[in-house]
């Protein structure tokens, strides 16, 4: 399994911008897919934004289309969450995950094999 390790989380105010990293180590990083996914207190996880092995391949929840971007670096083995146009109802904490499932695509959090720790994003109002 690969090592996942979550970073970038802080406190912004609504419409304010952030980007989250996530490291990678252990396994060869481009043999897996990438994802991220959010808890928010008292609600279940869900499905945030998925990236294929090369990059060339993006999927977003509909909540974050259009404001959130993810990418990958392969060669610094980090995925990114760049997210634009905050609202309070993206507070949460956001996970990094790791498959090699070619699955990924549908977003599902049980075809993850390899998690992150967690870091906390809050977006006040």
């Amino acid at each position: 399994q690969v090592q996942l390790v979550e970073s970038g989380g802080g406190l912004v105010q609504a419409g304010d911008s952030l980007t989250l990293s996530c490291a990678a180590s252990g396994r060869t990083f481009s043999g897996y897919a990438m994802g991220w996914f959010r808890q928010a207190p008292g609600k279940e996880r869900e499905f945030v934004a998925v990236i294929g092995w090369s990059g060339s391949r993006t999927y977003y929840a509909d909540s974050v289309k259009g404001r959130f971007t993810i990418s990958r670096d392969n060669a610094k083995n980090t995925v990114y969450l760049q997210m634009g146009s905050l609202k309070p109802e993206d507070t949460a904490v956001y996970y990094c995950a790791a498959t090699t499932s070619v699955r990924y695509a549908y977003g599902r959090g049980g075809d993850f094999g390899s998690w992150g720790q967690g870091t906390q994003v809050t977006v006040s109002s």
